[in-house]
Parts: structure tokens; sequence; C-alpha cells
């Protein structure tokens, strides 16, 4: 009888506990971002849950590349988790940008 053994660049269990439960928190936080939006009335907030979508797209596809066990054929995955961790890094940083730019004309309109 033969024992089925996993490759050897297989990740261990923590290890896919940490990557789903990453995705997971996430999703959490672009949803509360998008509540927190509806609640205020401030589309800053909307417009960021949104600009954390490529993020998402990013941690989608690592995860999606180690469930085949870094498969060759799925290598495309790699150039396109780089490419949307770069994309996701410039949104974040825009939505970050228009956050900061709301409160400091909230705070310019409170002062008026």
């Amino acid at each position: 009888m033969a024992v089925s053994l996993e490759p050897s660049n297989a990740l261990s269990l923590p290890t896919w506990a940490i990557h789903v439960s990453s995705v997971l928190e996430w999703v959490i936080a672009t949803k509360l971002m998008w509540q927190y939006a509806e609640v205020t009335g401030n589309a800053r907030w909307r417009e960021m849950s949104l600009m954390m979508m490529p993020s998402l797209a990013s941690a989608m596809a690592a995860c999606t590349w180690h469930f085949f066990y870094n498969s060759k054929e799925l290598e495309f995955l790699v150039v396109l988790q780089a490419g949307m961790t770069v994309l996701g890094n410039c949104t974040l940083a825009w939505g970050a940008f228009r956050l900061w730019e709301g409160a400091q004309e909230e705070a310019k309109a409170r002062d008026v």
C-alpha cells in the first residue's frame, strides 16, 4: 500500500491558516468600510473599500497558486499577484490620500 505524500513545496496547515484568515480579514475590513460609508454618508470610505480590491485579487492569486502546489503551468499567477500588489499599493495610497483630503476639508469647514 502506497502512502500519498504532498510535494515538498506544499504549505503547512499553520501557513494555510494564516493565508486564509488574512484573506477573510481583508474581506471583512472591506465590508466594514463600505458599511461605515453608508452610516456616515462619507463616500470616501466606499472609495477606500473599492481601492482594496486589487490587494484582494493579489491575495487570491497567491492562494490559488499555492493551492496547486506552485504549479509551473500556473506561474502566470505569480506575475498577476505581483502586478496586483503594485496596483493595490498605489490604489490604497490614493484612497488614504482621499480620506486625509476629506478630513482636511471637513476640518476647514468646521473652522469657518
